[in-house]
């Protein structure tokens, strides 16, 4: 079968409102019908067959450019926040949406809509690629879905979030890790992803002397894959590019330790790829974790965010040409933790486990017993001694969202529309306290974004390998 009646077979839903023709190429007769029928191609991109998986994604992905709503690079406004030509009293919520992400994100496109917000950030980590079952171009295609049913139009910024480099990988074949690293970051900048955190944090190396010493293979590592995304850039785009000084649920990170990082990291950059743009943010550590720390009952401990380093780091951060510093590990604080981040100069908040949670205390009784059977079932290896079963379902939950997707998609309109409902509410929350309502002129004044037409070619040779994701952070 032809590539063009294989597309108009995907596009069926979508009527005579999309022409497509040889090359090939999409038009849009119908803005409003294809709205209408866009989550049916979208769940072809999430739940189909391997080829027509690949068909659709594409097929989103062109009718989103079409429909004004763009894949973009945040880097020029990150830098123009950097050196003040806006203000930095507000925090840029990048959002895992691990689980029913084209759900979830058209929640997030409804509160924009209505809040006038461009500041805000989709991403999803490696390590979440492999439990959630989602690889890049799978994501991009939620997401752009979503920005389709909600008739939002202007840039989109879709991330990778903790492109990181395996320790006990790179340890046992060090050539073979960093080559994952960098297919992965082919693989996403071909999807859409406009936007890469490069986190070799986990190579730090405590017992050396000195914080250069320590510091060394990050910057250096890091530095390698930042040319290397450098090098893989689409014309006209400038990735947005952040690194990490220390792992998530660490020790506070500190201004020497930045200081290190950075003035090795430039050094490093200069000498594989002059005169290329640096990075436009750094992640720190300041009293967070991943998930948060369960107990017992399955309730979350009070954590303690250091927002005098963190704002005291941001500033720091600028003084090397970047936005500011990121916040890693948010999502399950306090409601009234959020507005100090803003207040605080963060310059991004990344948030993910709180959106989880919603799902799970929402999703029908009987669906959520049959994940946590699963659980049971095929993760009891990860049962530490002495924990609750609310402790061991809540560390380990997220290993059913990818195992469960259909099932997931397959939920009563009744259920989606709760969960939906409440994340809506969350989202609309979380944009009020990190003050990046009314965002839109601010944004679309720093930068026109880039239209990058999709390869076809690309979406239908992906042919990555599962990967283990154990060791890797969200």
């Amino acid at each position: 079968m032809a590539i063009i009646d294989e597309l108009l077979a995907i596009a069926k839903p979508l009527g005579d409102a999309v022409r497509i023709q040889e090359g090939p190429t999409v038009s849009v007769r119908e803005p409003d019908k294809v709205r209408e029928a866009i989550e049916d191609i979208v769940r072809i991109a999430a739940l189909g067959e391997p080829r027509e998986k690949s068909l659709a994604q594409w097929l989103v992905r062109a009718l989103a450019l079409e429909l004004g709503a763009i894949p973009a690079s945040i880097h020029d406004f990150y830098l123009a926040r950097g050196v003040g030509k806006i203000p930095d009293d507000f925090t840029v919520p990048a959002m895992n949406l691990r689980v029913l992400s084209f759900h979830a994100a058209r929640a997030v496109f409804r509160a924009a809509v209505d809040g006038d917000s461009c500041a805000f950030i989709f991403e999803i980590a490696r390590s979440e690629m492999g439990y959630a079952d989602q690889r890049p171009a799978e994501y991009a295609s939620s997401i752009l879905g979503a920005a389709i049913a909600e008739g939002y139009e202007g840039p989109v910024f879709i991330q990778g979030d903790h492109f990181q480099v395996s320790a006990s990988r790179y340890a046992n074949d060090a050539e073979t890790e960093l080559n994952a690293v960098k297919d992965l970051i082919k693989e996403s900048i071909a999807a859409g992803f406009f936007n890469i955190d490069i986190d070799t944090s986990t190579l730090v190396d405590l017992s050396k002397d000195s914080l250069p010493a320590q510091q060394k293979i990050n910057y250096t590592l890091s530095a390698e894959l930042s040319a290397y995304t450098r090098n893989s850039e689409p014309e006209g785009v400038t990735i947005s590019l952040g690194g990490e000084i220390g792992e998530v649920g660490g020790q506070n990170s500190t201004e020497p330790e930045l200081r290190a990082y950075m003035e090795g990291f430039m050094d490093e950059l200069a000498s594989l790829k002059p005169d290329c743009a640096g990075l436009s943010k750094i992640s720190i550590q300041t009293g967070t974790s991943h998930g948060g720390v369960v107990l017992p009952d399955g309730s979350i401990a009070e954590v303690k965010v250091d927002f005098d380093a963190l704002a005291h780091l941001s500033k720091v951060a600028k003084e090397f040409g970047m936005g500011g510093a990121v916040q890693h590990g948010a999502s399950t604080l306090p409601d009234e933790a959020f507005p100090k981040f803003a207040e605080s100069n963060a310059l991004e908040v990344h948030l993910a486990t709180g959106f989880q949670n919603i799902f799970y205390e929402l999703v029908p009784d009987d669906l959520r017993s049959e994940m946590y059977a699963y659980l049971d079932k095929n993760h009891s290896d990860e049962r530490k001694e002495g924990q609750t079963e609310e402790q061991f379902y809540y560390k380990t939950r997220k290993r059913a969202i990818g195992p469960f997707k259909s099932e997931v998609w397959d939920m009563s309109g009744e259920a989606l529309s709760s969960i939906e409902s409440a994340w809506e509410t969350q989202f609309r929350a979380l944009f009020e306290r990190l003050n990046v309502v009314n965002t839109r002129k601010m944004v679309e004044s720093t930068f026109d974004p880039v239209v990058v037409q999709p390869e076809l070619d690309l979406y239908l040779s992906d042919s990555t390998d599962e990967e283990d994701v154990s060791d890797l952070a969200d």
